[in-house]
């Protein structure tokens, strides 16, 4: 079961979180600055979006088997991540030999990257593929959720699995707050900032929430249909006002689910003029080449830097409409001859008996 109307979503996700990285600060995005210099929170939402989705997927399943659930997952995020490192090895080999004082490159970093690994190492989370580092907390859901669905969600008692996992989402965010108070915390970029953003078990409420939201509609809200459009924009207004008079909470693991529990759950029942225009074709096609957008963009934006370096052209507004545009290229090439294709080849094999 697929839920098309999500499926934009994901590309509304994607291309924010590049807007963070490296637009936040050109126009027009610097006039809602307040907003794109937190839109990090995409990672949160897509945290939150990956439990929904994996109960959608499997609901109906008497039972998760470990392997052949795995190998389907490799096959959904591994090819373009592998591709992502590959051509961030290349770009930086390319650096060491032109720039030399400037290369970071480390053959340990890219290991840990294409191992899945490495935001288990709070001083290597943001090495290499610096956005990967989520690739490795939704691999740790993924190696969790064959054992929590089977002993926890065929037969879920809802009312207990909502308690605990509310519990952890409370515990979760009581951890990020109390260590950025304290004096462990010694800011960006520090080892104990990347333990308190990025460690893989402090982003597990968010999956977590997610799972809790799928049960809830496939329970009671599966078979609902209606306009929930003035309830949409409501929500995203809230979130807005939300994110521009915050001063004091982070939002990185997982607050911020409540609000996007019930945009998930409103845009899913929906069938009202966003519906109709979520469900147009070329923007289902894009939320489709989302993940390319987001663990290519770091080759992709290394590429043109490197050049308008080379040819001395500091224009940076050029440089990220430029860069933008050939990483939407770039990722929908690389779904229609390296993703797409190869997660079907992939899930095909018959490497387990189930």
């Amino acid at each position: 079961m697929r839920i098309e109307q999500l499926t934009f979503t994901r590309f509304i996700a994607a291309i924010s979180i590049v807007i963070f990285h490296y637009g936040k600060d050109i126009p027009p995005f610097n006039y809602l600055s307040f907003l794109f210099q937190q839109a990090n929170i995409g990672v949160s939402y897509f945290f939150i979006l990956s439990g929904f989705v994996m109960i959608i997927a499997y609901h109906n399943k008497e039972k998760v088997h470990f392997l052949s659930y795995m190998q389907k997952r490799f096959a959904r995020i591994y090819p373009v991540t592998f591709l992502a490192a590959i051509l961030l090895l290349f770009f930086k080999i390319l650096e060491l030999f032109i720039y030399p004082d400037k290369s970071d490159l480390s053959i340990t970093d890219f290991l840990l990257g294409i191992s899945l690994q490495q935001a288990w190492f709070p001083a290597k989370a943001l090495s290499f593929n610096t956005p990967a580092w989520s690739i490795t907390v939704e691999w740790f859901f993924y190696l969790c959720f064959p054992f929590i669905f089977n002993r926890f969600y065929k037969r879920p008692n809802m009312r207990l699995i909502s308690t605990i996992t509310l519990v952890i989402w409370l515990i979760s965010q009581y951890i990020l707050h109390y260590f950025l108070s304290s004096s462990f915390y010694m800011g960006f970029p520090s080892a104990s900032h990347s333990l308190i953003h990025y460690f893989p078990l402090l982003h597990l409420n968010e999956f977590l929430i997610g799972n809790v939201a799928g049960l809830f509609f496939i329970k009671h809200l599966i078979k609902i249909k209606k306009s929930n459009d003035l309830m949409i924009i409501a929500l995203l207004m809230i979130t807005f006002i939300i994110l521009k008079y915050n001063q004091a909470l982070s939002f990185h693991n997982g607050l911020l689910m409540v609000v996007f529990v019930p945009l998930i759950l409103l845009i899913s029942c929906n069938n009202g003029i966003i519906y109709k225009f979520f469900n147009l074709k070329y923007l289902v096609y894009l939320g489709d080449i989302s993940f390319g957008i987001y663990i290519l963009q770091k080759p992709i934006f290394m590429l043109f830097k490197g050049m308008f370096t080379k040819l001395n052209w500091y224009q940076p507004e050029l440089q990220f409409y430029i860069s933008v545009f050939f990483l939407l290229i770039a990722s929908l090439i690389s779904y229609r001859y390296i993703e797409y294709p190869m997660r079907i080849k992939i899930s095909k094999l018959k490497l387990f008996n189930k």
